[in-house]
C-alpha cells in the first residue's frame, strides 16, 4: 500500500495493537513470513462520501468506510458501525480481527468491516434511512452474497440491515436476502441472532470458569456496556444463576453487591433508555466498574478500556472480552502474569458472526432453524473453539490471546499455502 495510507492505518492504537498480536503469534508458530506480510495489511480499503438531504433540506456530507482484509477462507464478512469516532485505522483493525475470528471459529468466511462517522442518535429516522441507503449504493459494487456480507455493529441494528438489503436488491433487480445478516426474521433473518454475541460471551465465560473449578451459578459478574452485547450477556448469565452485580452504559454504571434483577432492569431500560437511577442500586462510573472485585469482568462496550493506566487495578479472575479490543497488549501481558484469565475478543465475542454464518446458510437454502437448534449449534462451536485455544495455551504456556491468534493463523497459513498465496 502507499506509504501515506500505511501511516494512516498505523495512527490508530487498535490497529497497532492488532499487528503486535499478529506478529507475536506468528513468531510463536514460525508463521510463513510471506503469510505474515500479507495479513498485516487489508486487501482493499474503500472510503466514500455519503451525501444526505437532512430534514431541513440542507445537504450534509458523511464519510463512510468499507475495509476488506482477507478472503482466503470465503467471502468477506463483518459489521457496519455508525459512530462519531469511526475512522479508517479503526475499521482496518476491526476487519483484520474479523479475519482472525472467522478462521479461529472454523467458519468459511473472510474478514471485513465498515462504518460511517456519525452519531446516529442525532438523526431522525428519515435521515438515518437516507444515510444507510446512500452508503449501501456507494459500496454496492463491492458487496454481495458471494463477495462481502455486512452485518449490524455499534450504532446499527436489524432495521439498518433491512434498508441495506432493500437498496441492494432494488439496484440488483431481484431479492438478494443473503447480502446482509442480522436482518429481521420476516425477511430472511435467523432466530437467535439478536442475542448471539452476548450468548457466545456467556458460553466462553462458562468454559473459563470451569478452568478455575467454578460454575457460572456461583459467580458474580460485572458487565461494562448494556447494549446489544452486554444486555444479552447479562440476560443469559442471569438466567443461568449468575449474580450480576454491576452494569453500565454511556451514562455511567449501577452497582448492587447482592445482585441486580436483570429482567427488571431490561424493562426499566425499555422505558428510560439508560440504566441510570435504577432502583436499589448505587451509581458508579464506567471506570469504577472495571475495578470491582468480581469473578468475571465482561467489557462489552468499546475498545481500549483496559490499558497500562488501569490494569493494576483489575481485580477480576476472568476478563471476557465482549467488545473488540478492550484490552491493549501491555495490559494483557500484565493480567496474564497476574493470573487473570483473559478470554480474547476473537473468541469471546464470536457468537455474533457464528449465527450470522447460520443466517447466511439458511438464506442460501431457504430452510430456517428453530431457536433451540441455533443455540445448540452455537454452543457446540463456542465450546469447541475455547477448548482448542485452551489446549494450545496449556501446551505452550502462553496467554489465551496469543494462543487464539496462533490457532487462527495456523488455519489461515494452511489455506493460503494451498491456494498459492504464499511462497
Amino acid at each position: 500500500m502507499e506509504t501515506h495510507v500505511m501511516q494512516t492505518l498505523q495512527s490508530g492504537a487498535l490497529y497497532r495493537n492488532t499487528i503486535e498480536n499478529l506478529e507475536a503469534a506468528g513468531n510463536l508458530i514460525n508463521l510463513n513470513p510471506n503469510v505474515l506480510e500479507r495479513l498485516k495489511v487489508p486487501r482493499r480499503a474503500l472510503v466514500v462520501s455519503v451525501p444526505v438531504r437532512m430534514d431541513d433540506d440542507r445537504v450534509q456530507m458523511f464519510t463512510g468506510y468499507r475495509v476488506q482484509h482477507n478472503q482466503t477462507l470465503g467471502p468477506f464478512k463483518g459489521g457496519i458501525r455508525f459512530h462519531p469516532h469511526v475512522n479508517l485505522s479503526e475499521v482496518a483493525a476491526l476487519s483484520a480481527l474479523m479475519t482472525f475470528k472467522n478462521s479461529l471459529l472454523n467458519l468459511p468466511l473472510g474478514g471485513a468491516k465498515g462504518g460511517i462517522q456519525v452519531d446516529p442518535s442525532t438523526l431522525s429516522k428519515t435521515e438515518l434511512e437516507s444515510l444507510t441507503r446512500r452508503f449501501t449504493s456507494e459500496i454496492g459494487p463491492f458487496i454481495g452474497p458471494d463477495k462481502d456480507i455486512p452485518a449490524p455493529d455499534v450504532g446499527t441494528d436489524s432495521q439498518t440491515m433491512a434498508w441495506m438489503l432493500d437498496t441492494y436488491s432494488m439496484e440488483s433487480g431481484y431479492a438478494q436476502t443473503g447480502v446482509v445478516t442480522g436482518k429481521p426474521i420476516e425477511i430472511g433473518g435467523s432466530r437467535g441472532r439478536d442475542s448471539a454475541t452476548g450468548l457466545g460471551v456467556v458460553y466462553t465465560i462458562e468454559k473459563a470458569l470451569q478452568s478455575k473449578n467454578m460454575m457460572i451459578s456461583d459467580a458474580n459478574i460485572a458487565i461494562q456496556g448494556f447494549g446489544k452485547v452486554g444486555m444479552h450477556a447479562a440476560i443469559e448469565a442471569y438466567a443461568l444463576g449468575a449474580r450480576i452485580v454491576a452494569v453500565s452504559d454511556v451514562t455511567g454504571g449501577i452497582y448492587n453487591e447482592r445482585g441486580i434483577n436483570i429482567a427488571d432492569l431490561v424493562s426499566y431500560v425499555k422505558e428510560n433508555r439508560f440504566v441510570k437511577n435504577f432502583p436499589g442500586t448505587a451509581a458508579i462510573s464506567n471506570e469504577d466498574l472495571l475495578e470491582l472485585n468480581v469473578d468475571v469482568l465482561a467489557p462489552c462496550a468499546l475498545d481500549g478500556v483496559i490499558t497500562e493506566k488501569n490494569c493494576e487495578c483489575i481485580k477480576a479472575k476472568i476478563v471476557a472480552e465482549g467488545a473488540n479490543g478492550p484490552t491493549n497488549s501491555v495490559a494483557n501481558k500484565y493480567l496474564h502474569e497476574k493470573g487473570v484469565l483473559v478470554v480474547p475478543d476473537i473468541l469471546a465475542n464470536g457468537g455474533g458472526v457464528v449465527v450470522s454464518y447460520f443466517e447466511w446458510v439458511q438464506d442460501i437454502v431457504w430452510l430456517f432453524w428453530k431457536e433451540d437448534e441455533v443455540r445448540n449449534k452455537l454452543r457446540e462451536i463456542m465450546y469447541r473453539s475455547f477448548d482448542k485455544v485452551w489446549q494450545f495455551s496449556q501446551e505452550k504456556n502462553k496467554d489465551m490471546r496469543i494462543s487464539a491468534m496462533a490457532v487462527s493463523l495456523q488455519r489461515l497459513e494452511t489455506a493460503m499455502k494451498l491456494r498459492g498465496q504464499a511462497w
